[in-house]
C-alpha cells in the first residue's frame, strides 16, 4: 500500500509580510546595485526627474558640509526603522484614508444606500430586465467615486431571491453586483483608495485626466451591462443553459426569505442623507477639477459628509462618534499597508539605488513603441495584484517607481495611475486572492471554477479596453 501525500493548499504570505521581506530584499540591494541620482526640476508644481543627467555615487563618502562619513549601504537596524519613517513619510495618505474610511462609515451607518437602492429595484421589479442596467450603473458610480467594494456584501443577499424569483439565475445576481461594481472600480475616476492616493504619491494634482477616466467609465460600464443582459436573457430563455441550473434549485428554497431585505422603508432622513452624499461628490468633482483640490481639502469633504449624515440621520454625538471609530478600524489596515510600503521606498531612496533602477530600466524600456510600454506597465499591475490585493497598497508599492520611471521614456507619468488603477481592479474579478471576490461567490454559493467558465472572455476584453485607455494617458500631453 502506498502512503497517500496530501498536498498542502497554496499560501500566499501575509501582505504585511511580503511588505518587510521586500524591505529586507532592498536594504540587501543597496550593497548590490551601484549608487546614484538624477537631477530634478519643478514643473507645474511638481518634481520631475531629468533624463540624462543620472550620475554614480559612491557607497562611502565624507559628507562635504558634515565631515561625516555616510555609508548608503542599509542594515538590519535601518530595516526595523524604515516602518516608522516610511509611516511618517506617508501620513498625509494614511491620515487621507483614515478620515474618508470614518467617514464614510457613517454613512453607511445610516442605511441610507441599501434602502435606496432597494427602493429602485421594487420600482422596476415588474419590468424585469431594466433592474440590471440601473442597477449595475448605480454600482459602477459607487465603484468609480468612492470605491465600493465590500459595502456591496448586502446586495448579494437582497438581489438573489429577486433575480430568481424574476427567471433569472444565481449568477445573474452575482454579476450585477460584484460586475457592476467592480467595472465601476477598473473605470475609478474619483477613487479615493486608487487614483487619488496613487496621483498624490506622484505630486500629480487635480485629476488632469478626470475626462479620460470618465470616457473609460462609460465605455467599461456599457461593455458590462451588455454582456450581464445578454446573459441575463439567455438564461431566461434557456434556464438549463445556466451553469448554476441545478445548484439553484436549493438556492430558491434556502433565499426566498430574504425577499423582505428590500421592503425597509426608505425613510426622509435617509433621502437626506443621500441628497448630502451626492452633493458632496458633486462638490469634490467641481474642487478636483476648478480649484486644484487636493487630499487635505477632500477630507474635509468626506468627514463633513459623515458628520451632517449622522446628524441628518439623528445619530447622537457618541453614536457618530463610535461609527467613525469603526471605519477607522477597518481601514487601518489599508492605511498602515501604504505607510510600511512607504519603508520599502525609504530604504532604496537612503540606499540611493531608486534612480540607478530607473535609469536601467529607462535606457531598456525606452526605445520600444509607447503601445508596448504602456502595455507592460499595466500586465505588471494586473499581475502584482495577486500578491497584493488592496489598491491603495500597491498604489505605494509600485507608484514610486512606475510614475517617474513613466517620465522618464518621454510619456505621461498619468499613465501610471491608469495603469494601476484600472490593472490592479481588472485582475480582481478573477483573482483568488481578492477577498470581495471569494465573499460574493460565497454569499451566493456559487464555485470559483463556475465564475472563472463564466468569466473569462469578459476578462479578456475588459483587459483590451483597459490597454487602450492606459495607451492614450501616456501618450497624453502633460
Amino acid at each position: 500500500m502506498q502512503e497517500e501525500k496530501t498536498k498542502k493548499p497554496l499560501r500566499i504570505p501575509h501582505v504585511y509580510t511580503i511588505i518587510f521581506s521586500l524591505m529586507a530584499l532592498f536594504a540587501v540591494l543597496t550593497w548590490i546595485i551601484p549608487s546614484g541620482t538624477f537631477e530634478r526640476q519643478e514643473v507645474n508644481g511638481r518634481e520631475v526627474t531629468v533624463a540624462g543627467t543620472y550620475e554614480a555615487v559612491e557607497k562611502a563618502y565624507v559628507d562635504e558640509e558634515t565631515g561625516e562619513q555616510v555609508e548608503l549601504g542599509q542594515g538590519v537596524f535601518d530595516v526595523f526603522m524604515a516602518p516608522t519613517r516610511g509611516i511618517q513619510e506617508a501620513v498625509e495618505v494614511v491620515a487621507f484614508i483614515l478620515i474618508v474610511g470614518g467617514s464614510f462609515q457613517i454613512i453607511t451607518k445610516t442605511g441610507a444606500i441599501t434602502s435606496g437602492m432597494g427602493r429602485i429595484v421594487r420600482r422596476f421589479k415588474s419590468r424585469d430586465i431594466l433592474i440590471i442596467p440601473i442597477a449595475m450603473a448605480l454600482f459602477a458610480l459607487g465603484g468609480s467615486t468612492f470605491g465600493m467594494a465590500e459595502e456591496t456584501l448586502p446586495f448579494f443577499a437582497i438581489f438573489m431571491p429577486i433575480m430568481m424569483a424574476m427567471g433569472f439565475d444565481s449568477m445573474t445576481a452575482f454579476m450585477i453586483v460584484f460586475v457592476g461594481a467592480r467595472i465601476g472600480y477598473i473605470g475609478s475616476t474619483i477613487n479615493p483608495f486608487n487614483v487619488l492616493i496613487a496621483q498624490g504619491i506622484l505630486g500629480i494634482q487635480g485629476n488632469p485626466q478626470l475626462w479620460l477616466r470618465v470616457v473609460a467609465w462609460v465605455v467599461l460600464t456599457g461593455v458590462a451591462v451588455a454582456w450581464v443582459v445578454l446573459y441575463a436573457r439567455r438564461v431566461k430563455k434557456n434556464p438549463t443553459s445556466s451553469i448554476t441550473y441545478e445548484d439553484d434549485k436549493a438556492k430558491r428554497i434556502e433565499f426566498s426569505a430574504g425577499e423582505g431585505a428590500l421592503d425597509a422603508e426608505f425613510t426622509g432622513r435617509q433621502k437626506g442623507v443621500l441628497t448630502v452624499f451626492v452633493i458632496g461628490l458633486a462638490l469634490i468633482i467641481w474642487g478636483l477639477v476648478t480649484q486644484g483640490w487636493y487630499m487635505n481639502e477632500i477630507s474635509a469633504i468626506f468627514l463633513a459628509m459623515g458628520i451632517i449624515a449622522g446628524i441628518i440621520a439623528g445619530f447622537s454625538q457618541q453614536e457618530i462618534a463610535q461609527e467613525f471609530v469603526a471605519g477607522i478600524a477597518d481601514f487601518a489596515f489599508s492605511a498602515i499597508v501604504v505607510g510600511l510600503a512607504r519603508g520599502i521606498l525609504v530604504i532604496a531612496t537612503d540606499g540611493m539605488i531608486i534612480d540607478t533602477i530607473l535609469n536601467a530600466l529607462a535606457a531598456a524600456l525606452g526605445d520600444i513603441p509607447a503601445v508596448m510600454f504602456t502595455t507592460l506597465l499595466y500586465g505588471v499591475e494586473n499581475l502584482l495584484t495577486i500578491l497584493v490585493p488592496s489598491s491603495s497598497g500597491l498604489a505605494a508599492l509600485t507608484a514610486p517607481i512606475f510614475g517617474p520611471l513613466t517620465e522618464l521614456v518621454g510619456l505621461n507619468p498619468e499613465a501610471a495611475v491608469t495603469a494601476l488603477s484600472m490593472g490592479s481592479a481588472a485582475m480582481s474579478l478573477i483573482c483568488p486572492t481578492s477577498a470581495i471576490l471569494v465573499a460574493g461567490l460565497g454569499v451566493c454559493k456559487i464555485q470559483l471554477g463556475q465564475w472563472w467558465k463564466t468569466v473569462w472572455k469578459f476578462f479578456l476584453v475588459v483587459t483590451a479596453i483597459n490597454i487602450v485607455f492606459v495607451a492614450i494617458s501616456g501618450m497624453l500631453p502633460l
